[in-house]
């Protein structure tokens, strides 16, 4: 049997948030966790800080960490904020498509279909995200790279928890659709085709699911 590793706990945490197991706002007690996984409350704490960055948790003074709880007008300012730098992103995109460029996009895809065929939700939710990064470091910009960095990351959280089951595999099909029209250097058919992308993912969140459990072991046993 493997140890538990740091790369083991922020997975199994992260699919349980995936999984709608864990409901926004749970407190993860570290006691806990390291008695569940039999390790000790470092490694666990390294955990908890990773699934920080990745803005899956919070980790509040005083009083521990906490599954994150993005608000309902958090989600939609992020997506609104997206429409308008994608759109822009798309138009470029097409204008300066390569074979090299469309490609790469191309082989993205198919390792979302993979992971989407397999119902892996975690991987799924994060190369669904990173297509769009992908885009922006295939134009060699860095800096909108690092931006979409930041509002995927809050977006995925909120498609993780609240995605409606079947829109992940429909936004993969969007993608494709998108490389379509990227490919063929369309311009206005490529943004027109992300901004529907963007506008379906988030009529695709149920923010009136039914709310998961807040115990930890019920979750992780699952």
């Amino acid at each position: 049997m493997q140890p538990t590793t740091t790369s083991v706990i922020v997975h199994e945490l992260t699919q349980a948030i995936a999984g709608h197991r864990l409901q926004p706002g749970t407190k993860l007690a570290e006691q806990k966790l390291a008695d569940h996984f039999g390790v000790s409350r470092t490694l666990v704490r390294q955990a908890l800080h990773q699934l920080a960055q990745n803005r899956l948790v919070t980790l509040e003074p005083a009083r521990g960490a906490f599954v994150a709880a993005p608000t309902v007008e958090e989600a939609r300012q992020v997506f609104a904020v997206r429409r308008m730098l994608e759109a822009g992103m798309a138009r470029a995109f097409a204008r300066e498509a390569t074979p090299a460029r469309i490609r790469a996009l191309r082989e993205h895809v198919a390792a979302e279909k993979a992971a989407v065929d397999a119902h892996d939700a975690a991987e799924g939710i994060e190369l669904l995200g990173d297509f769009h990064v992908r885009m922006a470091e295939l134009m060699d910009n860095e800096v909108l790279a690092q931006i979409l960095r930041d509002l995927i990351s809050r977006s995925s959280l909120v498609t993780l928890m609240y995605q409606r089951a079947g829109a992940a595999r429909h936004s993969q099909q969007e993608h494709v659709e998108i490389v379509r029209a990227l490919a063929a250097r369309d311009a206005e058919k490529a943004v027109r085709l992300m901004e529907e992308h963007l506008l379906n993912v988030e009529a695709s969140l149920a923010f009136d699911r039914p709310p998961p459990t807040h115990d930890i072991a019920q979750a992780l046993a699952a």
